[in-house]
């Protein structure tokens, strides 16, 4: 049977990032200050992630789902591609502003490409961070082109303070940004299709701007959504503990555990990822055990029929899963 599963962190260093990736979640960074991303769950072309201990240190999850696809996947086993990338994100300035395509225009874009329909969920912020999530209301396409060419952009953006716990979620069509002093973890499609509609002004040290998209962000674009605020979580239980339920949509459900004493996560023939973002525990499968703190990311296999989460102390987690 396999054990629970933790993979090598794929490290990005990109303009807008910072430290906060190994200060506060024990990455492995070097010293630069632009650790943007952790990608914690990828199988995205040469992004493949790859395990980082037990009996299947150094084999890749495309391998894994090649050699193990019903014991992996479960329901699911069809899959050619693990379905959701998953990702520690470190914002220590405002990223672009940008949008993702769906499924859809994805594929008129690159054949090989998935939309990207993403959800946020805050660790840190300060308390001036805020995010761009959608637009104003009345904000059409016209009026979007015309606040790009004046560069009075932000009057038509919706920009909302964000707290830790606050939970986010970014169907793919919706304009959107992060501010600066915002550490989260981040659910999305297995893509990384992005098309920047603004970059703040900004320039490299040789003067060049990074390339912006304004007819393909505008044709992505769901003008009919609005402003997005966070969500309001629904309050479930078990047997065992009280849980509540943050996101269900048609690629992931994302539910959040917080605890103080042991709980089970119920199975049902489907994999389920494990983001810790408090705290210490112990994982239990019936085919093995690991330990787990503070930024640690769990791949679960779908035959595990019973999950036991033993805390040190408080704990909270992330429970993430295809429907």
């Amino acid at each position: 049977m396999l054990p629970p599963l933790v993979f090598e962190p794929i490290l990005k260093r990109i303009r807008w990032g910072g430290r906060r990736l190994g200060s506060h979640l024990q990455k492995p960074i070097g010293d630069g200050n632009d650790y943007a991303e952790s990608w914690e769950l990828a199988d995205h072309g040469k992004d493949d992630s790859c395990v980082a201990c037990g009996p299947f240190q150094g084999t890749t999850l495309r391998q894994l789902m090649q050699s193990h696809p019903d014991e992996l996947l479960g329901k699911h086993a069809g899959l050619t591609q693990f379905p959701l990338l998953i990702k520690f994100l470190d914002a220590n300035d405002w990223l672009s502003l940008q949008v993702h395509p769906d499924d859809e225009l994805a594929r008129q874009f690159d054949p090989h490409e998935n939309g990207k329909t993403e959800a946020w969920i805050i660790l840190e912020s300060q308390p001036e961070s805020r995010i761009c999530a959608g637009l104003k209301p009345g904000v059409d396409a016209a009026a979007l082109r015309q606040g790009l060419l004046t560069g009075d952009i932000e009057a038509l953006l919706h920009l909302i303070p964000v707290k830790p716990g606050d939970c986010v979620y970014v169907p793919a069509g919706t304009v959107h940004a992060l501010g600066p002093g915002i550490l989260l973890a981040e659910i999305q499609q297995q893509s990384n299709l992005t098309f920047r509609l603004h970059d703040w002004g900004r320039v490299d040290s040789a003067g060049r701007a990074r390339e912006i998209h304004v007819e393909q962000s505008i044709e992505c674009t769901d003008f009919n959504r609005g402003p997005v605020f966070p969500v309001t979580p629904v309050s479930l239980c078990d047997q065992t503990h009280a849980f509540e339920e943050l996101i269900r949509c048609s690629y992931f459900v994302v539910r959040r555990h917080c605890a103080l004493e042991s709980f089970e996560i119920h199975m049902t023939d489907q994999f389920r990822i494990l983001m810790f973002l408090e705290g210490t525990a112990v994982v239990k499968t019936p085919g093995g055990t690991i330990r787990a703190r503070l930024g640690t990311t769990v791949l679960i296999p779908a035959e595990s029929n019973r999950v036991e989460i033993m805390p040190n102390g408080r704990v909270q987690v992330l429970e993430i899963f295809c429907p």
